[in-house]
Parts: C-alpha cells; structure tokens; sequence
C-alpha cells in the first residue's frame, strides 16, 4: 500500500514541527515537504502532488483561503485541511468556499488533527463540533446577513487578492511584479483598480484595509 503523502505549509518553524509530528506518528503516513508561504505550498502541491495539505490560514505572501483556491484548481486530487487560531462563523464560511473539506482549530490539533487527515484521505470532510454548530446555527438563522464588506472583497479577481496581500506586507509595486512574473506596468495597472475597487486613496489605507479584513495579520 503507498504511503500516504502529507505537505505541511506553516510559515513557524515549530508549528511545522509540531504538526510533522503528529503526522509521522501514524503508521502508513509520511511528510513529503513543507512550506513556509501560501506561494510555496502552491508551488510544492503542484510538484510533489500530495494526498493532503495541512495549511495555516495566515501565511505570507499568498493566504491560506487564495492558496486553497489554486490548489484546488491546480491539484484537484489534493485534499486541503486549514489549521487556523480563528473560530469563527465568517471564517468558517470562508475555509468551504474556498474549497477546503477540513478545518481544525490549532487550539485541538493535537486532538483532531489526526482524524481530520484519516477523513480527507478518503476524500471525506471533517468539521470540529464546533465548526458544526456554527453552520448549524447559521442554516438556523437562514445564513449569514449579506456583509457589504464581503461584497466589496468579492469583486476582486483571485490575483487582485494576490497583489491585495503582497502590497499589505509592505513590497513596492517593483517587487510584486518580480514575485508574480508580471510588468512593473501591469502590477501598477492592479493596484490602481484594487484601491478603486476598495474605495481607498493610499497605500496605508489599503494596509489598515487588509488587516481589518484579516487578509495580513498586524
């Protein structure tokens, strides 16, 4: 029987150990890499084409939720499991949407984590309890109330959102048309329709804007 490969993408070095550990505890399982950017995890699927990815919602250069979004899209046989210290509704929402099946709290990792990898490998979803009452409650309620500010973020294209977070975290229009292999023209052209598009004036608002919306983390 192959082995079951597992890519663990952390921008903490003992989060990725921790996590290593937990996974390389059970017979039959094995790490086969690691990541410490939203962009690396996307790139390491693609490459080493993993059963499972175990992702952190806040890593640098590409998010959790966006990298979710292109593994999807790039590796579809690849399962996504989100670890994230957010319990929320909204984030919770977000993590499905995004086209993940699991989503565990870093809080119960040492808890769930194992069984959460077992359900994806057999391409199952895996939701704590507690995920499961929020979405309970929410259907419950008939949803969510339509936010203005979801819909204000939801008219930006996925690379939008890419350059979105690599402005946030402070790299010149120059260095994000080196990151994305783009023209220094066209990474320019995004920022002015992402401050458009977000009815915001300067880089600083986009910043303040970013992190209220946890597109960074302050």
């Amino acid at each position: 029987m192959n082995a079951l490969k597992v890519l663990i993408a952390d921008d903490h070095d003992i989060v990725r150990k921790g996590l290593r550990a937990l996974v390389e505890e059970r017979p039959g399982w094995e790490v086969c890499g690691e990541a410490r950017s939203g962009r690396e995890a996307v790139e390491k699927t693609v490459q080493l084409g993993p059963d499972v990815l175990i992702i952190d919602v806040s890593m640098p250069d590409l998010n959790g939720l966006d990298a979710t979004r292109q593994v999807r899209r790039l590796s579809p046989k690849t399962e996504v499991l989100i670890i994230t210290q957010h319990d929320s509704d909204e984030m919770a929402g977000e993590v499905l949407d995004a086209g993940a099946r699991g989503y565990v709290l870093k809080s119960d990792s040492d808890r769930d984590l194992a069984n959460a990898v077992e359900a994806l490998s057999h391409h199952k979803p895996f939701l704590t309890a507690r995920v499961t009452e929020i979405f309970l409650a929410s259907r419950g309620r008939g949803g969510r109330e339509p936010d203005p500010v979801d819909a204000v973020r939801n008219r930006l294209t996925m690379r939008e959102r890419e350059i979105l977070q690599l402005l946030a975290e402070g790299k010149s229009a120059k260095e994000v048309a080196s990151v994305l292999g783009i023209a220094i023209k066209t990474s320019d052209t995004h920022r002015t329709n992402i401050m458009r598009k977000l009815n915001v004036h300067s880089v600083a608002e986009l910043v303040r804007y970013a992190i209220r919306n946890k597109v960074v983390e302050p």
